[in-house]
Formats: C-alpha cells, sequence, structure tokens
C-alpha cells in the first residue's frame, strides 16, 4: 500500500522507490505481487508515463485510510509521549452548556493548552460537517443516522409551576386541566402542544398562554414568579425545584426521558485531540448528571 501511494503521489516508479528509500526493482516488485494478490490492474504504464486506472484509484482511497488508521494506532500507543495539539469546533445547547459543558471544557482546557476549543453555544440543530464542527453535545433523539452518538445519561420533562400559582389555579390531575391554565411556551420550532404518556397511551394537550420566549431561562423565571406552567427538562428547573421556588406536577404523565448524547460525523480516523476530548467529556457530563 505504501508502494501504490508512493507510486501515485509521485507520478513514477524512479520518484516513489527514491522517496520510500527503495530500489526502482523492488517498487516494481512491490507493485507486481499487489496487483496478483488483488487480480486487478492498478496501473496503466507506458513508456513516458503511470496512470492509475478505477481499480486503482478505488484502491488507493482505501489504502490511505487503512495506513492512517495504523498511524492512529501506533500513536495512540505513545500518547504519553506527545501531547494533543490543535483546533476543536464544539456545539452545544445554551443554558445547559452554559451549566454544565462549559466548565467541563474550561477544566479540559487547562489539562490540554496546547488544544484551542472554540465552543459555540446554541439552541439550534447544527450540520455538524457543514458547520465545521469537531462534535456536538445533543439532548434528545437523533435524527441524522450518518451520525455517531455516544450516551452519556438522560434528562426527565417536567411540568412545573410555583406553590403560589398551584394555590390560585389548583394542583392539576391529569394533562387536560392544563387547559385551565396558563401555560408559558418557547417560541420557534416548538408545537403549540404538551406531550404526555399514560403506560402506552400518548396524550397531546393543546397549551396556549400571555407568555412566550425564545430562550428558556425566562419562562423558568416566569414560572417561579407564579405566572403559569412551564414545560422543561429537569437540569434547566433543577436549582428552582431544589429551593422550593418550583414543584413538578403530572409526574404520572411525564413522556420518556430524552437522552443526553456527544455527537461527532465519524468514528474512523479521529484526531487524538477529539478522541482525548470526547473521552473527557463523558466522563464529565456523567459525573456531573450523577
Amino acid at each position: 500500500m505504501q508502494v501504490l501511494i508512493g507510486i501515485a503521489d509521485h507520478g513514477s516508479f524512479t520518484a516513489a522507490a527514491q522517496a520510500l528509500g527503495m530500489s526502482m526493482p523492488a517498487v516494481v516488485r512491490a507493485l507486481a505481487a499487489l496487483e496478483a494478490n488483488l487480480g486487478v490492474r492498478l496501473f496503466n504504464r507506458t513508456t513516458r508515463r503511470v496512470a492509475l486506472t478505477d481499480e486503482g484509484r478505488r484502491y488507493l482511497e482505501h489504502s490511505r485510510r487503512i495506513l492512517q488508521q495504523v498511524a492512529d494506532a501506533r500513536a495512540s500507543l505513545g500518547a504519553e509521549a506527545s501531547e494533543p495539539q490543535g483546533t476543536l469546533c464544539v456545539t452545544a445547547p445554551v443554558l445547559f452548556g452554559q451549566m454544565y459543558v462549559a466548565p467541563a471544557v474550561t477544566r479540559f482546557a487547562r489539562r490540554y493548552p496546547k488544544v484551542r476549543v472554540d465552543v459555540q453555544l446554541l439552541d439550534r440543530i447544527s450540520n455538524l460537517v457543514e458547520e465545521g464542527f469537531d462534535a456536538a453535545v445533543r439532548i434528545g433523539e437523533l435524527a441524522d443516522s450518518t451520525l455517531v452518538a455516544q450516551r452519556v445519561g438522560s434528562f426527565r420533562r417536567l411540568v412545573v409551576a410555583s406553590p403560589a400559582y398551584l394555590r390560585r389555579a389548583g394542583v392539576p390531575r391529569h394533562p387536560r386541566d392544563l387547559l385551565k391554565g396558563n401555560c408559558l411556551r418557547f417560541s420557534g420550532t416548538t408545537p403549540p402542544w404538551w406531550v404526555f404518556h399514560q403506560g402506552s397511551k400518548r396524550i397531546t394537550v393543546p397549551v396556549d398562554g400571555n407568555l412566550t420566549f425564545n430562550h428558556v431561562v425566562p419562562i423558568v423565571e416566569a414560572c417561579a414568579a407564579g405566572l403559569g406552567f412551564g414545560m422543561l427538562f429537569s437540569y434547566q428547573a433543577a436549582a428552582y425545584l431544589a429551593g422550593g421556588a418550583l414543584k413538578a406536577v403530572l409526574e404520572d404523565f411525564e413522556p420518556a426521558p430524552r437522552p443526553l448524547s456527544l455527537v461527532y460525523p465519524s468514528a474512523h480516523l479521529l484526531p487524538s485531540r477529539t478522541r482525548v476530548f470526547l473521552d473527557w467529556m463523558r466522563r464529565e457530563l456523567a459525573s456531573a448528571l450523577q
């Protein structure tokens, strides 16, 4: 494979032999043995030039990938001798990123100072490949099956309200009781209904209220101020629930927990900085969410 790549990159047997530190007859024999083993011709030769065949182009692509994997495996064994470096671009949801991802990345940067990390906190689903992200933290089911995902935890989806609001409006016993309440919603792509489960039965409730926000923090604060119900991820309401400013209701009707995943475009040929970062974040997030 190295001989094949050498000939393709340098354009001749002679130049490949010089670059590889081999004799010209050795290069010719190596290519002939490879072609015999594969049962195909990899190069068309004339007295003046060599050119890859279609089969040669396909095998060249695989050869580059395989030799890079071998090099990565060798490098991983000597990880202690080389420190990860380069640039990583990472994205995460805004609030979760502020609460959990940013502190973990800060500790990562302290441990690996030669890695530059660009963190983009966005409340939208980014196209990792088109936007140049090396990794993402995602909450929810993944629609893009071409991505690789490592699940690190999950979050409940809660309906919450303040004790004062529950005293005024009453504690809902069934999701349809929310039709009589003031429901504070997230604007944008979120549909105007909330989904619940009762066993295997799916319950969809259209909700309405006098407040919508395009960010979750004002919704949490408005709920804590007694303005109505909100449907939030458990981490978004955790501090308010712990302090008693919010109470969870309709817990028997909660939808299935939403997964928290580390997502990246491909498991193949990951640079060491990306592998180290993914391992770091998996440990950090799993520890933080216990």
